[in-house]
């Protein structure tokens, strides 16, 4: 992504495209209006940076031009101090933003960086908008989830997706964006397991340049990064005490709490969250805010576990197929069957990888039930299993669970996460949380 930095003031010009090169950026210049409109790339120039005033193609000119060209495009404009009204004006035409002369390096690179994740996110969305994958399924069951996703999907309500791992809960909330007044802006999306709990707030809701070691320049969040459109929390049960107290706050308020910043920022955010995990037990146990479950558990969507829609798996495993395979393959329906008649603990995800594997290792044209025996993954031994004393906790026994799997692949954390079907940095998180030594 590159920045056309426009301005008719040679010394502006060439010192703010030092200080953005220095921050980072990609960025090209031009001289003026009408040179702006000869170099501008929609393909090349994600964010233009232009001074308001300037003679015969002014900034607000060469705006209306360039969204004719490139609609969306976000256009940054560059005023003389006192000129609020007409940076007013500006935005109402269509600005993404403006900053006001005198200003500083740092508040130039942040409103670029701004600007750009607010267009790379538009680029994600048109993207995933244009692939979108379907929610597929004609049992009853996932009939009846389709159906309430999209009763839901045109409203502003809160929506907690509820189901085991691998089930599509993401799907879900994808379709919910896609099929809201929100569907032309940003769907970000955060796996509140993936991030480790002193950052998760950071994350979310940002920070100022300074806040904490390590905080060399100021980052905008998750939620600001969303602004207009829906984020999505996955692993919700994850999410320390302190961060849930601040998350509150956005749902009741529209306010976000920078870290490091005493002046809030107001957002318009839809919020869906999914669990594999019970939120009311976590809340009985205290782990979980009661007021936080009540605010977005407005709808609440369970989506069904593959072994009890088993008449989805034949539409599944043929689309999976299709969409996998760089050959020409067919299930038979002996093969079907089999995997019909399977229990699926990581449910559509499972499948999927075991189609993947069949896709690379099937001997013929027609995978054959003997055929699946090459997708299986090796038997393991539980036998460890019987020796875990009576009333260990869950969280004692996931770590375990981990432990074992890291001595079993030689302390090889990508070969463990592969076994345990996770991805690596989501492993590695896990291992720290729990305390686990490598050799």
């Amino acid at each position: 992504m590159s920045i056309l930095l426009v301005d008719d003031d040679p010394t502006i010009r060439e010192v703010g495209a030092y200080n953005l090169r220095k921050a980072g950026f990609k960025v090209h210049v031009a001289e003026n209006g009408a040179d702006a409109l000869a170099r501008f790339d929609a393909a090349l120039h994600h964010l233009v940076i232009t001074d308001l005033s300037m003679p015969e193609v002014d900034g607000m000119a060469l705006m209306v031009a360039l969204h004719k060209r490139a609609p969306g495009l976000p256009v940054v404009m560059v005023t003389a101090h006192g000129s609020v009204d007409r940076a007013v004006a500006a935005m109402q035409a269509g600005a993404w933003s403006f900053i006001e002369k005198p200003f500083s390096r740092d508040q130039l690179t942040l409103v670029a960086a701004r600007a750009l994740e607010t267009a790379r996110l538009r680029a994600d969305n048109k993207r995933l908008r244009s692939v979108e994958r379907p929610i597929l399924g004609d049992s009853e069951s996932m009939r009846g989830t389709i159906a309430l996703v999209d009763r839901v999907a045109p409203s502003s309500a809160s929506v907690l997706v509820i189901g085991e791992s691998g089930t599509g809960k993401e799907l879900v909330a994808r379709r919910i964006h896609a099929r809201s007044p929100r569907s032309d802006r940003p769907f970000v999306a955060v796996n509140c397991a993936a991030i480790p709990g002193e950052l998760l707030e950071a994350e979310l809701f940002g920070h100022a340049k300074g806040a904490f070691t390590g905080a060399i320049q100021a980052r905008a969040g998750r939620f600001r990064a969303a602004d207009g459109g829906t984020l999505f929390l996955d692993e919700l049960g994850e999410m320390p005490l302190a961060v849930q107290g601040k998350l509150l706050r956005v749902l009741q308020e529209g306010l976000v709490d920078v870290v490091g910043s005493d002046e809030p920022v107001r957002v318009d955010v839809r919020v869906v969250a999914a669990t594999n995990q019970d939120l009311d037990a976590l809340v009985q146990a205290k782990s979980f805010r009661s007021d936080l479950l009540f605010r977005l558990d407005v709808v609440r969507v369970e989506v069904p576990p593959l072994r009890e829609r088993s008449q989805d798996i034949p539409v599944l495993a043929r689309a999976f197929l299709e969409e996998l395979s760089p050959r020409a393959l067919a299930f038979s329906e002996s093969a079907l069957s089999a995997l019909q008649r399977r229990s699926w603990p990581g449910n559509v995800r499972e499948l999927r990888n075991l189609v993947e594997r069949m896709s690379i290792l099937a001997p013929g044209p027609i995978i054959q039930e003997a055929d699946l025996a090459f997708g299986a993954r090796p038997a393991q031994s539980s036998a460890w299993l019987d020796q875990l004393p009576e009333g260990i906790s869950l969280v004692d026994v996931e770590a375990q669970v981990i432990a074992h799997t890291l001595q079993k692949e030689a302390w090889n954390v990508s070969q463990a996460a592969r076994r345990l079907g996770v991805p690596r940095h989501i492993l590695a998180y896990r291992i720290q949380k729990y305390g686990i030594e490598l050799p």
